[in-house]
């Protein structure tokens, strides 16, 4: 059976978290999602801690053990965010990451992530322009949701995904381009905390 890929790019946090609790929600199988979110803000630790739960994860740990705490914090309850991890991308920088695509992220070592998200994206069908411009969303600050579905559940992705607020990727590739950006580079300085908060504050609500 044919399976499609579906991905949406969601310039803060919650909103991908409740896009995935959606999808849940509508019975569309955990491991058939995936979700790798910017945390140079260290946005998910501050989220443990504003609960009154020490934070043990970083940036450059890879374990999902300290990963669940923060997704069963932040309401992943047993769903696909209580497994929530975290790495470190070259070229990206510090991500959380739960479900299918962690696996190519980490299969051969954090050290090989490099390129790893654009690869595992256009090898699962995304169009590699496409794909440039989601990775280069999640180095700026974005949350990218990911979702793998044969036929039977194509038609429930869809309207899940589609009647919920997303990144316009077309447009938001154009607007890249406007300021001198070109496609996706995994050599490229990773964003600081500082210039991510102002990144998604300067996009929010702005597809």
């Amino acid at each position: 059976m044919a399976t499609r890929t579906f991905t949406h790019l969601y310039d803060t946090p919650a909103e991908a978290r409740q896009t995935v609790q959606a999808l849940e929600q509508a019975g569309v199988p955990q491991n058939d999602i995936s979700l790798v979110s910017n945390n140079a803000d260290n946005s998910y630790d501050a989220a443990e801690t504003e609960t009154g739960v020490a934070s043990t994860d970083h940036p450059e740990s890879t374990g999902a053990g300290t990963g669940a705490t923060i997704g069963t914090v932040l309401g992943g309850g047993a769903g696909l965010l209580a497994g929530i991890g975290a790495l470190a991308i070259p070229g990206v920088g510090p991500v959380v990451a739960a479900g299918w695509l962690v696996a190519a992220l980490t299969g051969a070592g954090v050290g090989a992530a490099s390129g790893g998200l654009l690869g595992t994206l256009v090898g699962s069908g995304v169009p590699e322009e496409h794909a440039h411009t989601y990775v280069e969303g999640v180095r700026r600050g974005g949350t990218l949701v990911s979702v793998r579905a044969d036929e039977a559940m194509a038609s429930t992705v869809e309207n899940v995904l589609n009647g919920r607020p997303s990144v316009d990727v077309v447009n938001r590739q154009a607007d890249y381009k406007a300021e001198g950006w070109n496609r996706y580079d995994e050599a490229a300085s990773v964003y600081t905390a500082d210039q991510v908060k102002s990144e998604r504050s300067r996009r929010v609500r702005v597809y």
